[in-house]
């Protein structure tokens, strides 16, 4: 007679079986065996099985042979999500509003450990095209969103990102602490984030803060070209969305 698992048992094919799924937080569609045996340190036999589970249960979808997505039921548990969902809700008519005027490519996006999470995104056939996803995250560092995260954020955000290390993204990210403890400072005195090719070349931003009390809880930012980057045109604009989206939500979370 075999015997039961103990609940430290559960726990480790838990933590096994998120681990898998937190693979497929990076943006990238589909995985495959071998990848996420690279990605988790799990043996071949131990992914497989979780990924049986997983199917069962709904969560992961078997693309073809040795191939895996995240399935519709964990967007459903994403999307009721409620910090989240309340400040798309909130945001998403100011952020149409930003679009129309700019045609650019409009994100929203907010705090998830030392990464960006982009929670809404709207583009259009005039918009740069890029590779960005909503479920997608970039590095704090490294991102216009991510550096108004960290310039308004917790008091000890900005230690926790400068330990894990300025990684280089681009020959234009920012990479030692100095010049970003120096970026910082310019964004809270100007109150928006400018970032050019720091994250991917040929790409620009301006992003601005959406807070909730003193510190900010997401981030809203245009997406262009570094030769369109108009400055003094785009900070404005995304500074009053911003405001705009910071009013709106006090007045939902008040009631």
């Amino acid at each position: 007679m075999s015997t039961p698992p103990t609940e430290t048992d559960g726990r480790s094919v838990l933590r096994r079986g998120l681990s898998v799924l937190e693979c497929f937080a990076d943006g990238t569609t589909e995985k495959t065996v071998a990848e996420l045996c690279a990605r988790t340190g799990l043996p071949p036999a131990t992914v497989h099985r979780l990924l049986t589970v997983l199917v069962d249960w709904g969560g992961v979808e078997r693309v073809s042979r040795g191939r895996y997505r995240l399935a519709v039921r964990v967007w459903r548990l994403g999307a009721h999500a409620p910090q989240a969902r309340t400040l798309r809700d909130v945001a998403l008519p100011y952020l149409e509003d930003l679009y129309e005027a700019t045609h650019a490519l409009v994100h929203l996006t907010i705090l998830d450990g030392l990464e960006v999470l982009y929670i809404e995104k709207i583009s259009g056939r005039h918009a740069v095209p890029v590779s960005s996803s909503v479920g997608a995250r970039l590095p704090l560092h490294a991102s216009g969103p991510g550096k108004v995260l960290v310039a308004f954020g917790p008091p000890d955000l900005l230690d926790q990102v400068l330990a894990a290390g300025l990684k280089p993204r681009t020959k234009k990210t920012i990479r030692d602490e100095a010049t970003f403890r120096r970026a910082l400072s310019e964004i809270r005195k100007t109150g928006f984030a400018v970032s050019r090719e720091e994250m991917s070349p040929g790409i620009a931003s301006v992003a601005a803060p959406i807070f909730a009390g003193r510190q900010a809880v997401a981030s809203v930012s245009v997406v262009t070209t570094p030769d369109r980057l108009n400055v003094a045109v785009l900070a404005p604009l995304t500074t009053t969305i911003a405001r705009a989206i910071t009013r709106a939500l006090a007045a939902v979370q008040e009631h």
